[in-house]
């Protein structure tokens, strides 16, 4: 997948969008998660700056470093064969200056073999994106709620909810746009706002938390596929986020069944654990291992 073929896409979704396939875009943030994406045939792969909470336990995405993104991000497309990679550019590494942005963007390109970078922000950073592109590197822009500025927003919050605040977003995507972004995400905003701005944009759109009626979707690895049961993940996890699996429930149970097995010295058979609840192979193992201390106390009298 590359820009080009996602403007054409764009284009289709435009001229027929009832009938024309949308945009799917997933975070991925390791090799194997990276090869599942591939497999499951997902358009955009985003190496985000989530990751500084779903795979490194930060409170927020502002802890994590240009070092531990590009780190990933090579992790990510040594897998990821066919998809788009957006490596996300972290707090700090792009506000600075126009100069120092691409930069960034070229770490991304030449040391994470991104195809493309994503930043964070409304039509204050046309100058950052103008240069970036100029620059030969390709830019998906993030307007609304945007996670690296949470200190100013007042948390995670969703934006564009006032007539005034609608018209900002409007016309921030309109600049980014005319900066040179090919595609721009679009975060907790009503759905009416988003689809607006779908509308009077050329470039696609991708929603997060703002509907159905944008170009395509994206959403966190973890959170689509149910994996993040700690309760620290559930500060965090958004309401509006579906699930498509349960895979955290998976892993503790199986997690849970090996530690049953291995304190007990058992060898049991994948078929046997199926048919077995843990409570019950638990109970067992206990009343057999006291009957065993009891014929052993029996024979030594």
């Amino acid at each position: 997948m590359t820009a080009m073929e996602l403007a054409r896409r764009n284009r289709a979704i435009k001229g027929d969008p009832e009938n024309a396939k949308r945009i799917s875009m997933v975070t991925a943030y390791n090799y194997p998660q990276a090869l599942h994406l591939d497999l499951a045939g997902i358009d955009i792969c985003l190496v985000g700056d989530s990751l500084a909470m779903v795979e490194l336990g930060h409170e927020t995405t502002q802890q994590v470093t240009v070092e531990e993104m590009l780190h990933h991000t090579r992790a990510v497309a040594r897998g990821a064969q066919h998809p788009l990679i957006v490596g996300d550019m972290p707090m700090g590494s792009y506000e600075v200056s126009p100069e120092q942005a691409l930069e960034t963007a070229y770490r991304f390109v030449k040391e994470g073999n991104a195809d493309c970078v994503k930043l964070e922000g409304g039509k204050e950073r046309s100058d950052v994106i103008r240069k970036i592109v100029s620059g030969g590197v390709a830019v998906m822009a993030h307007i609304g709620l945007t996670p690296q500025s949470i200190s100013v927003l007042g948390g995670f919050r969703a934006q564009g909810r006032t007539a005034v605040k609608a018209r900002a977003l409007l016309d921030d995507a309109l600049s980014l746009q005319d900066a040179g972004a090919f595609a721009v995400v679009i975060e907790c905003v009503p759905p009416v706002v988003a689809e607006v701005i779908t509308e009077a944009l050329e470039i696609p759109t991708i929603g997060i938390g703002s509907g159905p009626h944008t170009s395509g979707q994206v959403l966190v690895f973890h959170d689509m596929l149910g994996m993040c049961v700690h309760p620290h993940f559930s500060t965090f996890t958004p309401k509006f986020c579906k699930h498509y699996a349960n895979l955290g429930a998976e892993i503790s149970q199986g997690l849970e069944q090996y530690v049953v097995v291995c304190r007990f010295s058992v060898r049991v058979t994948k078929d046997i654990l199926s048919d077995l609840r843990l409570e019950s192979f638990n109970s067992n193992m206990r009343t057999q291992q006291h009957d065993k201390n009891s014929n052993t106390g029996t024979n030594e009298k």
